[in-house]
C-alpha cells in the first residue's frame, strides 16, 4: 500500500496539471475519484480511464479541458447524466480516456435503479458510491493538489482486502441491485472478502437482481468469468442466492443422490473446477462460458437403473439446446458466439470417450469435420474437465488426451477434414447424371462424406468420383453421355 506522502505520484500524467488549470479558470473543485485511485493504492498500474468529478458542472470542466489540450480534442457530451467525455493523447501516443461528471446526490424509487440526480457536494458523490475503496479521491485543487480524501476509511478496507459499502449495505443494494454483483465481481478481481453485513444484505435482496436486465448481468459474470479464480465469484453468487435467480441450470447440479449405496459426484463443484482449470490456459470469455456450461444437461437427464446405477443419457446435446434458451433469457449474443458455446458443450464429451478407448482414424476425423478450426477449442475445454483426483488416473487421462492431440494432427495433415468441403459438388452430380434437385443427390453426397470420415477412400476427387460411380451404379443410376 502506498503512503499517504506519495499520493502525488499518482498524478504524474501531465494531464492532471491541464485539469487543475482548467478548473481554476472556471472556479470549481475537482477531484480524480473511483478505479484509478483504488488500483493506484493497490499497485495495479495505471488505469487509462479516468473519472473526474467536478463540485459543479463536468461539462463545463471537460470543455474548459479540451480547450487547453493539444488538438483540441473533441468531446462526447451526456446531458441527460450532466457527463461529457474525452480522449487525451500524450507525446507518445498513449491516450488516456478521461470522464467527467457533476458531483451530485441520488435518490431511488422501488422499481427503478436509475436515480433521480441532484446538484451535490464532494460529500454528496462519495456517499452515492457502491463501496468504500471506490470512493476514494485525490485532489487536483491547486491549494491541495494530491490529498487523499477518503472519509469511509477505504484505505484501511484496501490494506485489510475488504469490500465494503459506504452507507447501510440493505439500502446500497436496494437503491441499486447491481451493486451486488459488482460486490462479488470486485471481491473475485482483488481476491477481497466481502464484509459479514454487506454479504447478509446481498442475501436479503437478492431478489431485487429482478429488475437488472440480463445485459448489465452478463457483463458482471463475464468478468467474474474472466478472473484468475471464477469459481470465488460463483461461489458467492450461490452462498447468496443470486446464482439460483441468474443461472438456475447451474445450481440444478448441487447436491449428491445415493440410491442403494450409489452415488454421482456433485455436479455443480466439478463445473466450478473445470471453469478454474480452463482459466489457467484460456483468455476467450466463450470457452469459458462453454466450460461453466458444460454440463447443465446433465439435472434434466440425470437417471438411475439398478443394472448401471446413475446414469446422464443425451446430456451433451440436451446442454447444447439449453444454451441458446439461456442466451436468449439472458439477452446475451445469438450470433457465432452462441453458436460456438453450443457446439462446445453437445462435443464436450467426444475427446473424452477417444481418450479413454483406443484412438482410430475413423473416430479422430468425425471428431475434426465435427468441431471444424474449434477443434483446439474442443480438446482445451475437455482437458479441463479432468479432475479426478487419483494421481494414477489424472496423468493417465493426461497422457491419453496427448496421444489424441497427435493424432489429430496426423489425421488432419493426411486427410485434410478440417473445413470439410466435399470432392463432388451437387451441381456435379446432377450433371453427371442428368439428375435434377432431388433425395438421390443427397444420398450420394452422405455416402461419399461417410466414406472419407470411415477411412474407405481418401478425401481426393479420383477416389471420391470412382466411389460415387459404383454407389450410384447400385441406385440404378448410369452416366449421361
Amino acid at each position: 500500500m502506498k503512503d499517504e506522502t506519495s499520493y502525488k505520484e499518482a498524478l504524474n500524467n501531465p494531464v492532471f496539471g491541464i485539469i487543475s488549470k482548467a478548473a481554476v479558470q472556471i472556479n470549481t473543485e475537482c477531484y480524480v475519484i473511483g478505479g484509478y485511485v483504488r488500483d493506484f493504492l493497490l499497485q495495479r498500474g495505471f488505469k487509462k480511464d479516468i473519472d473526474v468529478v467536478a463540485v459543479g458542472s463536468g461539462i463545463a470542466l471537460a470543455k474548459a479541458v479540451a480547450a487547453l489540450l493539444p488538438g483540441n480534442p473533441k468531446i462526447q457530451v451526456f446531458k441527460n447524466y450532466g457527463t461529457a467525455m474525452l480522449r487525451y493523447e500524450d507525446n507518445n501516443g498513449e491516450h488516456t480516456d478521461l470522464e467527467f461528471v457533476g458531483a451530485r446526490k441520488e435518490s431511488y424509487q422501488w422499481e427503478s435503479r436509475k436515480p433521480h440526480v441532484e446538484t451535490g457536494t464532494l460529500e454528496d458523490d462519495q456517499n452515492r458510491r457502491d463501496f468504500t475503496i471506490n470512493a476514494l479521491a485525490l485532489s487536483l485543487n491547486e491549494k491541495d493538489f494530491g490529498a487523499l480524501i477518503d472519509p469511509f476509511e477505504g484505505v484501511a478496507d484496501l490494506e485489510n482486502k475488504v469490500i465494503r459499502t459506504p452507507l447501510d449495505a440493505d439500502i446500497t443494494y436496494s437503491d441499486d441491485p447491481l451493486r451486488m454483483m459488482r460486490a462479488i465481481r470486485f471481491a473475485t478481481q482483488l481476491n477481497f472478502d466481502i464484509e459479514e453485513k454487506s454479504l447478509q444484505a446481498i442475501s436479503r435482496n437478492k431478489e431485487r437482481i429482478n429488475i437488472i436486465s440480463g445485459e448489465r448481468i452478463v457483463d458482471e459474470l463475464n468478468k467474474i468469468l474472466m478472473a484468475d479464480v471464477p469459481s470465488v465469484g460463483f461461489k458467492l453468487l450461490h452462498q447468496t442466492g443470486l446464482l439460483h435467480i441468474i443461472l438456475p441450470e447451474l445450481t440444478a447440479l448441487q447436491g449428491v443422490e445415493e440410491v442403494e449405496g450409489q452415488t454421482h459426484k456433485d455436479n455443480f463443484y466439478h463445473t466450478l473446477e473445470v471453469v478454474d482449470n480452463i482459466a489457467s490456459n484460456t483468455d476467450d470469455v466463450w470457452l469459458r462460458w462453454a466450460a461453466l456450461l458444460h454440463d447443465i444437461g446433465k439435472a434434466p437427464t440425470k437417471k438411475f437403473s439398478k443394472k448401471v446405477g446413475w446414469t446422464f443419457h443425451g446430456h451433451e446435446f440436451l446442454g447444447g439446446k439449453m444454451v441458446k434458451r439461456l442466451f436468449e433469457r439472458l439477452h446475451m449474443p445469438l450470433n457465432h458466439k452462441m453458436k460456438f458455446v453450443s457446439k462446445m458443450v453437445m462435443l464436450s464429451s467426444r475427446p473424452i470417450v477417444l481418450a479413454q478407448d483406443i484412438v482410430t482414424d475413423s473416430a479422430v476425423r468425425r471428431l475434426i469435420f465435427d468441431a471444424g478450426d474449434d477443434v483446439e477449442s474442443l480438446m482445451t475445454l475437455c482437458e479441463a474437465d479432468i479432475t479426478t483426483k487419483n494421481p494414477n488416473k489424472y496423468k493417465k487421462y493426461h497422457k491419453n488426451f496427448k496421444i489424441v492431440r497427435q493424432k489429430i494432427v496426423e489425421v488432419e495433415e493426411r486427410d485434410h477434414v478440417r473445413n470439410f468441403q466435399p470432392p463432388i459438388s451437387g451441381e456435379e452430380i446432377m450433371e453427371i447424371f442428368n439428375l435434377k434437385p432431388s433425395r438421390e443427390i443427397g444420398v450420394l453426397k452422405e455416402a461419399i462424406k461417410e466414406a472419407i470420415l470411415e477411412g474407405e477412400i481418401p478425401n481426393e476427387y479420383q477416389a471420391a468420383h470412382d466411389f460415387m460411380m459404383a454407389r450410384a451404379s447400385k441406385m440404378g443410376l448410369t452416366k449421361q453421355q
